[in-house]
């Protein structure tokens, strides 16, 4: 795909664009700016993008389907569930405990594991960013830690891409705009963290009201904010875990993908600047960055932080469904400025306050 807008109304771009620095003021305004959607798609991939995509989004449907006991050993209380596996800890905006989706959690900077314990020693009221790692055995799930990382680290390369070609944009429209802010604050974060999901078939009996009892269509995922930077999505994995039971250990292999998802409703979608909802379909083979809040601080305002949420399919619409993706925040370090005012620690709290 070359620059412009893709069929399904979001603004494409090709990798080969972002490394040559030919992506246009005009198409990050379409893409980011106060009239956008607030995503820009990136196409033309590594191929070995692809492989690492479906291997990883078929480990969430395993972990999925691991016992409770092997499950609790991957959870990180300590750091509020924000490390390693979450279930059923998370509220809904009706008070319940979201048990829909489930959530593998990995502080995925290169950099984190050699600076783990000093950075956890200097903010200890962080432990959600400063936790260390929870990674399940080679055993239970091999190459999971390395495929993992590895298709975390292309994405965070490609998401300093995308931050260079903003740069390049606040350097020409935002007055004393440090050079180069965003690329050097992005490749030097300890802090980016991915979120691999899991959303659970729906349960037949139950429907929609499993979780959110007035039928809302934000069940798999509320409406909400990114806080941090450029957030990396991969497109949805569909897999019908009935017919292809998802397997662990030494039987563990890649899952049947399915054309598409059973329910055309299911999926992403964006609140439009003009107040529209719009159903985002990221290609298989794209990645698609949508902006946080710490971008629109950073950016003055130019660039517009996206509401979205993320619709579960009806129940009755074949098979036991379960829809898998992967979401990278990019997230500056604790003590990066925001503002005049505030570092990303100051902002992160005032956020997690704003929402609870």
């Amino acid at each position: 795909m070359a620059d412009g807008v893709a069929p399904q109304g979001v603004v494409s771009v090709g990798l080969d664009a972002l490394r040559n620095d030919k992506v246009q003021f005009s198409t990050l305004e379409e893409a980011f700016g106060p009239s956008s959607l607030g995503i820009i798609v990136v196409s033309s991939l590594p191929e070995k993008f692809h492989e690492l995509r479906h291997r990883l989004l078929s480990y969430s449907s395993a972990l999925g389907s691991l016992p409770q006991q092997e499950l609790d050993k991957l959870e990180s209380p300590q750091s509020k569930w924000l490390v390693g596996w979450s279930c059923g800890k998370e509220t809904l905006k009706n008070g319940r405990y979201d048990t829909l989706k489930g959530s593998y959690y990995v502080n995925c900077s290169p950099a984190f594991e050699k600076q783990q314990s000093s950075v956890a020693e200097r903010y200890p009221s962080f432990p959600e960013y400063t936790a260390e790692n929870v990674w399940p055995t080679e055993e239970l799930l091999p190459r999971f830690e390395e495929t993992f990382r590895e298709l975390c680290s292309l994405i965070i390369d490609i998401a300093a891409l995308v931050a260079r070609a903003c740069d390049k944009y606040a350097e020409a429209n935002i007055d004393g705009y440090k050079e180069g802010y965003l690329q050097q604050m992005l490749q030097s974060s300890l802090f980016t963290k991915a979120r691999l999901l899991h959303y659970f078939p729906t349960p037949t009996s139950q429907g929609k009201a499993a979780n959110d009892a007035d039928g809302d269509e934000d069940d798999w995922c509320a409406t909400h904010l990114d806080h941090g930077c450029l957030t990396g999505l991969t497109s949805a994995m569909f897999v019908d875990e009935e017919a292809h039971p998802p397997r662990t250990g030494s039987m563990f292999a890649p899952l049947r993908e399915l054309d598409s998802s059973p329910d055309p409703k299911a999926g992403l979608y964006v609140h439009s600047r003009t107040g529209a909802v719009t159903k985002v379909a990221i290609p298989r083979d794209c990645i698609a960055f949508q902006t946080g809040e710490a971008l629109e601080v950073i950016t003055k305002g130019k660039f517009k932080a996206v509401p979205h949420f993320v619709r579960g399919a009806e129940p009755g619409t074949g098979g036991k469904v379960a829809r898998n993706t992967l979401a990278v925040f990019t997230q500056p370090n604790l003590w990066d400025m925001l503002d005049e005012r505030r570092d990303f620690a100051a902002f992160a709290k005032e956020i997690v306050e704003k929402n609870h």
